[in-house]
């Protein structure tokens, strides 16, 4: 038991698995958060207004949702490093730094489906709400409402592409031990050391990890609208 108990401790400070986590909760709830709350509100917009140049926007955006985010992160970290536009800010090799990459990267997946699924939505709640004489404030919130399945949806992806996320944050971040080493870029550094079982083992982690935050959500959904059969 002594041996086991030594065995995992110094995995875990090897690669530094208690900070990867850390940094990896952080930036995933942030990169998240703020690049829903942007494709969503972008994606609502994009498909209300009319305006020249739209369905070059939309193919903009669709190119953008399957960019490589190994692409994104460098773009980010030439806009980041010290002589970039952003140099003066100091975000390259800090969580703050990959939160702002993981951004680039998820906001047009989040904004492409709910766009997506506004388009096929929104008329008919739109139609509705004007014959039952409801406000344009009340007629967004319907198209909320109505369409919280599909978000809920396009949230969660975004978060999966966040946790898994390689490339990006290891341009931006720097792999950076203790500091900016994700989960994920701790496992690419054991599998460079030739470690796979400690690589296996931590991407079992990560798994759980994900897995709780699923279950979870899915608990938060099911309050919320009251259908146990969600």
């Amino acid at each position: 038991m002594e041996g086991l108990n030594q065995l995992f401790s110094e995995f875990f400070s090897t690669v530094g698995v208690v900070d990867s986590i850390r940094v990896t909760v952080i930036m995933s709830f942030w990169s998240t958060l703020i690049a829903s709350a942007l494709g969503i509100s972008l994606g609502l917009l994009l498909e209300r207004k009319r305006f020249p140049g739209k369905r070059a926007v939309i193919r903009v955006n669709r190119t953008l949702m399957g960019a490589p985010p190994v692409v994104i992160g460098l773009l980010a970290y030439m806009l980041l490093r010290k002589k970039g536009p952003l140099g003066d800010l100091r975000l390259v090799f800090t969580i703050p730094g990959m939160v702002f990459a993981q951004v680039l990267i998820i906001t047009p997946i989040v904004c492409g489906m709910v766009y997506s699924y506004a388009v096929r939505t929104a008329p008919a709640v739109r139609a509705f709400a004007k014959t039952m004489g409801a406000s344009r404030r009340q007629t967004n919130r319907l198209l909320l409402r109505e369409m919280r399945q599909e978000i809920y949806f396009a949230i969660v992806s975004g978060y999966g592409r966040s946790i898994s996320e390689v490339g990006a944050v290891f341009l931006v971040g720097g792999n950076i031990k203790n500091n900016t080493r994700t989960m994920t870029t701790a496992i690419s550094t054991l599998k460079g050391a030739g470690d796979y079982y400690e690589g296996v083992f931590l991407g079992v982690i990560l798994m759980l990890m994900a897995f709780v935050v699923q279950t979870l959500a899915d608990r938060f959904r099911k309050e919320a609208t009251g259908d146990e059969n969600l």
